[in-house]
């Protein structure tokens, strides 16, 4: 396996893949304004194995098309949907966000929890906006800075790992360029990080090394991941995921 196969398997039997929780979620689709009883057509890009996909379509009245590159997700999530027994309404799609097969004004709703960061905040608000129909929304969670000023690990950290990232100020500046009407911003707080994420993840380790032969590699994802941990754990203060709920305009 090379380092993106042990990254998906590590990740794969865990519900989500990044920071957040249902709950928040929902306070994001609340923010959308969208009405819950009209028929709408969605889409879950970067879905994972669904953890959103199954929320939105618990709490909207609507067709969900859920999109990610890595298959063994979306196979997952094919199978809970069915289990579920909601997969008349979610449609699994292997697919890059950067070359997504949608027309022109085809959707209400797009949506994007903890992953534009693969193609980028401005590119994704940009490449996405000819999906949504005239008032569409679209709803994205993305790290972010909570203070203007933070301590010099942290900030290098990140500037490393993840060049664009800023506060939640500038990064409204670029969705209003962008041709958006922000709707709603909040931060997600240190549960979605710690309970939802961090937790199922560090407990995945034995079984994913002994999975993988324990070779260097997987010694090294995990190594990668309790970094990761640990600087949230010291620094959690100066950065979270910030939700940006915007209408097309």
């Amino acid at each position: 396996m090379n380092d993106l196969d042990l990254l998906i398997d590590l990740h794969l039997r865990n519900d989500r893949q990044g920071p957040g929780s249902d709950a928040e979620t929902r306070r994001a689709i609340d923010l959308t304004r969208l009405n819950p009883n009209k028929q709408l057509a969605i889409a879950d890009i970067g879905s994972g194995t669904g953890a959103s996909s199954f929320v939105l379509a618990e709490t909207l009245n609507g067709h969900i098309t859920a999109v990610d590159f890595a298959e063994p997700f979306v196979e997952r999530l094919r199978e809970e949907a069915t289990a579920r027994g909601i997969s008349d309404r979610i449609e699994p799609m292997v697919g890059q966000m950067e070359s997504l097969p949608f027309s022109d004004a085809e959707f209400d709703l797009v949506w994007s929890e903890g992953a534009i960061y693969n193609m980028g905040f401005v590119e994704g608000f940009r490449a996405w906006r000819r999906h949504l129909r005239q008032d569409g929304v679209i709803a994205v969670s993305e790290i972010t800075w909570t203070t203007a000023h933070r301590p010099a690990e942290v900030e290098s950290y990140w500037n490393n790992e993840y060049p664009g990232i800023a506060t939640a100020s500038a990064k409204l500046q670029l969705v209003e360029q962008e041709g958006y009407e922000p709707l709603g911003i909040f931060f997600l707080p240190c549960g979605c990080w710690e309970q939802h994420y961090y937790e199922p993840l560090r407990s995945a380790f034995p079984a994913f090394l002994e999975r993988n032969g324990n070779t260097g590699a997987a010694r090294n994802i995990i190594k990668a991941e309790e970094t990761e941990m640990s600087l949230y754990h010291d620094y959690g203060r100066w950065y979270s995921y910030a939700f940006y709920i915007a209408r097309k305009i």
